[in-house]
């Protein structure tokens, strides 16, 4: 009988606390949701580049890549993309169609939950497979690009050229002793998620002569195509003109690297 009792005591005292638990699982699975829930992979949406087209493909091996290929011949050097925090790989797709025609193959690496903080070494698999001999450059947008310095850093030599796209080395990364890195700095002008200071700064942890280039008017989710990004600045050019401006960048550093 005394037992009943406690146990009807408990579940008394625990019965108030019911709705409060309640809203806190379901803000929980609130927060967690865009995480743990992923739009579809799809090729070809929203990926056209004016004047260019591309072979397109996608693979499972190598955890999953988009290899984007010119439509005939073959491809002269490597670019392999690591994306944004959060962001599905088919969101710089165009990048990679845009670069095509100049003799570019461009492997984009989708992460487990579009982290790449998740398989920061995945470049060693896709370089394996897909190099074939050719000059490999490293790209990364966001958090992608912080963890493809990183995996540059404990790979030296590895590659040939690494690309930050409003991104830069953690604090504890430095790349400054690879002098045969060529490294390429995109910061956009109103990007207030990768701020002008903090890219800057990065560049204190990069080879003497990374090149740094500003796209003007342009904003950190026009490195990208997946919408607008909290947090960011106002653009003050079109989506169009600061994939141009770009596309000229990396045309230039990938032809002098």
């Amino acid at each position: 009988m005394r037992l009943k009792v406690q146990s009807r005591s408990l579940r008394q005292r625990l019965r108030p606390l019911v709705p409060v638990l309640l809203l806190v699982l379901g803000v929980l699975l609130g927060l967690l949701w865009p995480t743990l829930h992923r739009s579809p992979l799809m090729l070809g949406q929203d990926a056209a580049y004016p004047g260019a087209q591309a072979r397109v493909s996608w693979s499972e091996q190598s955890g999953g890549v988009i290899d984007i290929r010119p439509t005939t011949g073959r491809a002269a050097t490597l670019l392999v993309i690591y994306p944004g925090g959060l962001v599905r790989p088919q969101a710089y797709q165009w990048l990679g169609t845009a670069l095509a025609p100049a003799g570019v193959e461009t492997v984009i690496v989708r992460f487990p939950l579009d982290l790449a903080v998740t398989g920061v070494n995945r470049a060693d698999d896709v370089i394996a497979r897909y190099a074939q001999g050719r000059p490999v450059v490293l790209a990364g947008h966001s958090l992608g690009g912080a963890m493809a310095a990183q995996y540059v850093s404990g790979n030296p030599g590895k590659v040939r050229g690494l690309i930050l796209m409003g991104a830069y080395p953690a604090g504890n990364v430095s790349l400054k002793g690879q002098t045969n890195l060529a490294v390429l700095s995109l910061l956009a002008e109103h990007d207030t998620v990768a701020k002008a200071s903090d890219v800057r700064d990065g560049l204190t942890r990069l080879p003497a002569d990374a090149k740094l280039v500003t796209v003007r008017g342009s904003v950190h989710a026009f490195f990208g195509r997946y919408g607008p990004q909290k947090g960011d600045g106002v653009p003050t050019v079109s989506r169009a003109d600061a994939e141009a401006q770009t596309v000229r960048a990396m045309l230039t550093f990938l032809r002098d690297e």
